[in-house]
């Protein structure tokens, strides 16, 4: 079993990236691009601000190549320009174990974190709410932002707080994030609720209610099967990818892309070398097992790894992992949930700075559909894929908050 391993570690390894896209594909991708600019659901960019830079907004010059900082980033202006991103949703993520009260404070501080480097460069960025918003900031030559809270933690059990959360121009809420709720499970944590709990199914029904969008990534699959039995409306995985690729837990398998498919749901898929390719998750195990075995630390990656790591490295390279990689999952899953239930949520800031090989930023996206290109990927179908199908879920969840617009706020009768 290790001599296969190994040897699937050295196969991957060797595995090169895929050629730069002949001229007439890197013209077809940039065309299109052009008109149907890249909506991408999930970037850690307020995170690494908070944590790195000591939130100090005015400290990070998103004008510039943020790689080049001391603490390199994986998003700026240029290279967003250059990727060809129309719309962001921020991630105004916490940890999972910052609770109650001050869960909410460290939101709140993530949300102005935001908005203070949008507002900080107003000829690239601007706030949006709704589709409508997206396509009209677009049009401007701008970049719409919006935001998600990443965890059904961050409320505090209140279904007021999340109400406020959407005031203040939330689009969705990862319902879990690796902990486990009294309401809600999450994929790589004990059960609590074994599924959706009384109050988890209200939270589902008031997201449905006030417009917001149900995030279905880092839930367990009963959560998962749960959401779809109960929403009203289409949900999204901000950053998933496929389990039957790769067996992460917080992946999603088939039978459940399946039903999302059904739903009219959105998977957003996530650039993470951990959660898209299996033979880049085990070499990472056996590089955390050998960093803890010296007392090393893993948590850096590239050349500013600490010795011991770049020296096991040296001798047990890297699984390549590239585009044709973030192409597998697509593909996989536009074959069971269809490709109108397919997009992008890089991930990017958000995974340690790894990254597929050719895709190493948030100018990165044109290399994948220059390889979807290459599989045979029609237009109308790469036009969805980057925005055209959350576009169709958010519009579908605007219709349904406004069928329910008669409806009072839900007052919470099972809140944990």
């Amino acid at each position: 079993m290790l001599m296969c391993s190994l040897l699937m570690l050295a196969q991957a390894a060797a595995t090169p990236a895929p050629p730069p896209a002949d001229p007439a594909t890197a013209a077809r991708i940039e065309k299109l691009l052009t008109a149907n600019p890249v909506i991408d659901g999930h970037n850690d960019l307020p995170w690494e601000i908070r944590t790195k830079y000591a939130a100090k907004v005015e400290s990070v010059d998103l004008t510039k190549d943020t790689s080049k900082l001391p603490f390199p980033l994986q998003t700026d202006i240029p290279r967003l320009r250059k990727g060809h991103v129309g719309a962001q949703f921020w991630s105004v993520w916490i940890t999972a174990d910052n609770l109650g009260p001050r869960a909410v404070e460290m939101t709140l501080e993530e949300i102005d974190i935001v908005k203070r480097f949008v507002a900080a460069n107003p000829g690239a960025f601007e706030m949006a709410g709704t589709a409508a918003d997206i396509r009209r900031i677009e049009k401007a030559g701008k970049i719409a932002s919006l935001m998600g809270v990443e965890g059904g933690h961050q409320i505090d059990g209140r279904l007021s707080v999340l109400r406020r959360y959407h005031d203040l121009g939330v689009r969705y809420m990862t319902l879990t994030h690796t902990l486990s709720l009294p309401w809600a499970d999450a994929s790589t944590d004990d059960p609590r609720s074994g599924g959706l709990s009384a109050f988890g199914k209200q939270v589902v029904a008031e997201m449905n209610r006030i417009g917001m969008m149900v995030d279905i990534s880092h839930v367990s699959d009963a959560t998962l099967a749960a959401v779809l039995e109960v929403t009203k409306a289409p949900v999204i995985a901000s950053h998933s990818v496929v389990r039957a690729l790769d067996n992460a837990p917080r992946n999603i398998p088939d039978e459940l892309l399946t039903a999302i498919g059904k739903n009219g749901g959105v998977v957003m898929v996530n650039f993470y070398p951990s959660f898209v390719s299996q033979a880049w998750r085990d070499w990472d195990k056996a590089r955390s097992d050998y960093a803890k075995s010296v007392g090393a630390s893993a948590e850096v990656y590239g050349p500013n790894a600490t010795a011991p790591v770049l020296a096991w490295e040296a001798t047990h390279p890297e699984p390549i992992v590239t585009s044709a990689t973030i192409a597998d999952h697509v593909d996989h899953i536009a074959k069971l949930a269809g490709k109108a239930s397919v997009g992008i949520g890089s991930d990017y800031d958000g995974i340690n700075g790894t990254s597929p090989r050719d895709m190493t930023g948030v100018d990165g996206y044109p290399a994948l559909f220059a390889e979807l290109a290459r599989r045979g990927w029609s237009d109308a179908d790469l036009a969805g894929l980057a925005r055209g199908n959350i576009l169709r879920v958010m519009e579908k969840v605007e219709a349904v908050a406004k069928s329910m617009v008669g409806m009072p706020p839900i007052d919470a009768t099972d809140r944990p």
